[in-house]
């Protein structure tokens, strides 16, 4: 982007989501095993399969908007219809804040199918590559107990319910906790462009196929990554780490989704 290589960006994007659209359809089992970070791309190389296998120490998140950017990797189609949640306020939630879910909390949240320990991994990986059959997920996994998220869950329900800023920030503010509060912190660090960005996309995404979701997020990043923003989110969080990004924000984000 820096060196105004857009044709470049256009097409990694392309490629990347394509990857993703052919593991949605792909005609067999596609069976993650998640024993780490798995952020951003990662998600997007499992979510769309049908086995999501986490453990103690996976760690899952969408942290996009801390950067300027949006979820993404068809992310927007998954987000709003995850389990339990039938306002799409989990993945508001999970999208707005970049919540960092450990491996039984992405189970909870429905961003992962199944959890097993660490010490089982190898050998439910010598099972996959034995029998050849997903069924052997089963015997392995493990029943989560309801955690941090259950619980968090009728607050992120009160919060993230509302499908636009004012209304988030309103609710979080009548809710008072230390949680409600964090959030509340986060919101006011994050960029602005990418939450109003984010708040759009996925009030589309609820309404669209996945190959869809996937057109409208690559449209989106021939703006949104052209925007002052997203040079300097990277270079807040990721290049000099200083997490002081100077936004500049936008009044008007719907022409991003043109």
């Amino acid at each position: 982007m820096l060196d105004g290589r857009f044709e470049a960006v256009e097409a990694f994007f392309t490629r990347e989501y394509a990857v993703n659209a052919g593991i949605a359809t792909f005609p067999r089992p596609w069976v993650s095993l998640i024993d780490g970070v798995c952020m951003g791309g990662g998600l997007g190389v499992s979510v769309h399969g049908s086995h999501r296998i986490v453990t103690e120490h996976a760690l899952l998140a969408m942290p996009e908007t801390a950067i300027a950017l949006f979820p993404d990797v068809g992310t927007s189609y998954v987000l709003p219809r995850l389990p339990g949640s039938p306002s799409g306020a989990m993945g508001r939630w999970i999208a707005l804040t970049g919540a960092r879910l450990k491996g039984a909390e992405a189970v909870e949240a429905g961003l992962a199918t199944h959890f097993v320990p660490r010490e089982k991994l190898a050998a439910l990986r010598a099972a996959l590559l034995e029998s050849g059959d997903a069924a052997a997920v089963e015997r392995f996994a493990e029943a989560v107990p309801e955690g941090r998220i259950a619980g968090l869950r009728p607050a992120i329900e009160r919060c993230f319910g509302h499908a636009d800023r004012a209304g988030i920030e309103a609710a979080l503010q009548a809710e008072a906790t230390d949680w409600a509060r964090e959030q509340q912190a986060i919101l006011a660090r994050v960029s602005p462009t990418s939450v109003a960005v984010t708040l759009e996309l996925l009030e589309r995404g609820a309404s669209l196929d996945l190959p869809g979701c996937l057109e409208q997020e690559l449209v989106l990043t021939r703006s949104v990554t052209r925007h002052p923003d997203f040079a300097e989110g990277v270079r807040s969080v990721l290049v000099d780490k200083d997490g002081k990004p100077a936004w500049q924000p936008l009044r008007d984000v719907r022409p991003m989704f043109a």
